[in-house]
């Protein structure tokens, strides 16, 4: 079997990258590296002709899904310019959304992957990059009247974690609708 070429090589890392970022969503870090080479549809021999470790994989995913999270929220609030209360209420309203608790691949890494970087050393680029997305997020959920980004970021982050672990009961839309209520709504 011949050499592949760079731009093949280039276009290999990139699935494996963006396959990792969704694997890792859904099924956190542990996935193993033959599962997740099959998923990408290469073999488990070329990872390491692309990545010096898992771990180092486990850092550019991380920081391709914080990548995609800040994509999807600048599109999904661009119609929003000028109209910060009703960008805030849509960026709200899509998170604590059915879809968004059903699709964890495609999802907010936030959430998604809160328990791997727990676990994570705190000198290792994945915990760098989740640390320095989960305040920019906090930033984009501050208010003008209001700037405590943080505790919105929480109650987003809890409901959907608590969404997610009970889906398939009443329990888990309540949730979802309480709380995107309670943000959405003048007090």
């Amino acid at each position: 079997m011949g050499r592949v070429s760079q731009a093949q090589a280039r276009e290999n890392r990139r699935r494996v990258v963006e396959t990792a970022s969704r694997l890792f969503r859904e099924q956190g870090t542990h996935v193993s590296v033959a599962d997740l080479m099959k998923a990408s549809g290469l073999t488990h021999g070329g990872f390491y002709k692309q990545f010096a470790s898992k771990e180092a994989l486990v850092d550019e995913a991380t920081a391709h899904a914080f990548g995609e999270l800040a994509r999807v929220q600048q599109d999904g609030l661009a119609q929003y310019a000028g109209q910060p209360a009703a960008a805030q209420r849509a960026l709200i309203d899509a998170y604590l959304s059915v879809e968004h608790r059903d699709n964890m691949a495609d999802g907010c890494p936030v959430a998604a992957l809160v328990t791997d970087m727990a676990r994570e050393p705190g000198d290792r680029e994945a915990h760098r990059v989740y640390t320095e997305g989960v305040g920019r997020f906090a930033d984009r959920l501050a208010t003008e009247d209001d700037e405590d980004g943080i505790t919105r970021l929480c109650a987003l982050l809890g409901a959907l974690v608590l969404a997610r672990a009970t889906k398939g009961s009443p329990l888990s839309e309540d949730i979802l609708t309480t709380v995107r209520t309670a943000l959405t709504e003048p007090r």
